[in-house]
């Protein structure tokens, strides 16, 4: 971040003086107004709900133009990393900042996976849930218990702790995710095998029973693969924020990321790919493609209150660069299970090109997101719809940790504290209770 050559100058029309505010420059992206003196200059906060206009940190992590349709991590886009790298050297460079080499990577990948194992206590403690509880609620109860198991690195400002527990996490994270489904399943829990890829030592723990041998389909592996190199990071998303928020406060690395866990599970985020894929199940109940049409015009009728999910975006504004690889992984993993003609992808295919070329939908550019084929794909491999934002917490874990850890280094990092404009009542007195 460097102090950029103009000021801005904010003027006020009541005669109080203007005053001039500092900007800073990115490496890329817009400059930013540095409004920290506002209130001891002036009295006054700004307003942003949401925190849509406002920079609330610097970040060297991931970059997003929404304008163009760009995913950047740590520089390198999101197309030749989903295609050149795998989900291990995504995580060494989202963490260190750097692709590692051959010998890098293998060191790297076998810290994790000395990690893969969950104390054994877990499973009694996952027999406290309902075998129907959503497994979201499972995974932000078994990631904040986390904390009860590793007391050796919840210290969040000692860089060690930091990186054992980030190790920790993202080696045990598809551990409790298989976990979770196993139970709600009555299947018994498979141990990780340390022998198998990242990938698919998640789709063993997931599809495996003792009673015989499961191969991982290679196709599949590697689009599961994708799918955590494609949600791995996004930058200052609700679910990233929270943890960062969380973090601030100095609570150790297992709060912070089981706070991530719940925040990603609103259907306005991490809950999209499963709302998605339940719409298109709905619209295929009611007469499938013949109906799209239909399905599109009610869509585009506001007081109908039917919403098109998985096609827009807040930030892109543009493609999103995610679902085209999606939409690639989407027709390998079909084909290779022989599901060419699933009636739900040919359905998608049927919503996206009315989506394309409808100036309803062109002009507010609602285009695809990741969600919207991610879903099918997580479908087809037999994932059920209601483990699908447990997969995206999977994935996500080493976003959040990259951005906790590069918030704790920040020597210019606070205990979160938003502001308010407050519309409530002005003081007044208590009356005793006959005068009320």
């Amino acid at each position: 971040m460097k102090l950029a050559d103009n000021k801005a100058t904010l003027s006020f029309s009541d005669g109080k003086p203007s005053i001039d505010l500092p900007m800073y420059q990115g490496t890329v992206g817009p400059d930013v107004i540095d409004i920290r003196k506002l209130y001891g200059q002036t009295g006054m906060f700004t307003y942003d709900p949401g925190f849509l206009s406002t920079a609330s940190c610097q970040s060297a992590i991931t970059y997003i133009d929404g304008d163009k349709g760009e995913l950047l991590y740590r520089g390198y886009p999101i197309e030749q990393l989903a295609t050149n790298c795998d989900f291990m050297e995504t995580c060494h460079l989202l963490l260190y900042g750097n692709l590692p080499d051959a010998a890098g990577k293998e060191d790297f990948t076998k810290r994790v996976t000395n990690h893969t194992m969950v104390n054994e206590q877990m499973q009694f403690f996952l027999r406290g849930f309902r075998r129907d509880a959503h497994p979201m609620a499972i995974m932000t109860g078994l990631v904040g218990a986390l904390s009860a198991f590793y007391h050796d690195s919840t210290d969040i400002n000692n860089p060690q702790h930091r990186e054992i527990s980030a190790l920790r996490l993202i080696a045990k994270m598809p551990t409790l995710v298989a976990m979770a489904y196993k139970y709600s399943m009555g299947q018994p829990y498979m141990y990780p095998k340390n022998n198998l890829s990242y990938a698919g030592n998640f789709m063993h723990m997931m599809f495996a029973t003792p009673c015989e041998e499961y191969v991982v389909n290679p196709v599949i592996e590697r689009a599961m693969d994708r799918i955590f190199v494609l949600h791995a990071d996004h930058e200052q998303n609700a679910s990233t924020s929270t943890v960062r928020l969380c973090g601030s406060s100095g609570t150790n690395p297992f709060a912070a990321i089981a706070a991530g866990v719940a925040c990603l599970w609103g259907p306005a985020h991490g809950g999209a790919n499963e709302a998605c894929l339940n719409m298109l199940e709905d619209i295929q109940k009611t007469g499938g493609i013949a109906k799209v049409g239909e399905f599109m015009e009610q869509v585009k009728d506001k007081n109908s209150g039917v919403k098109l999910m998985g096609f827009g975006h807040r930030v892109y504004k543009n493609y999103d660069p995610r679902a085209k690889l999606m939409q690639e992984t989407c027709k390998e993993v079909l084909a290779a299970l022989g599901l060419e003609n699933d009636p739900l992808f040919k359905l998608a295919m049927a919503l996206e090109k009315i989506a394309l070329e409808d100036d309803y939908f062109v002009s507010r550019k609602l285009y695809p997101n990741v969600d919207f084929y991610s879903g099918i794909v997580q479908r087809a491999i037999g994932i059920p719809v209601n483990m699908f934002t447990g997969v995206f917490a999977l994935a996500r874990t080493v976003g959040w940790i990259a951005q906790l850890n590069e918030m704790i280094s920040d020597p210019e990092y606070k205990i979160g504290r938003p502001r308010q404009l407050f519309t409530g009542s002005v003081k007044r007195d208590v009356l005793p209770i006959s005068q009320r």
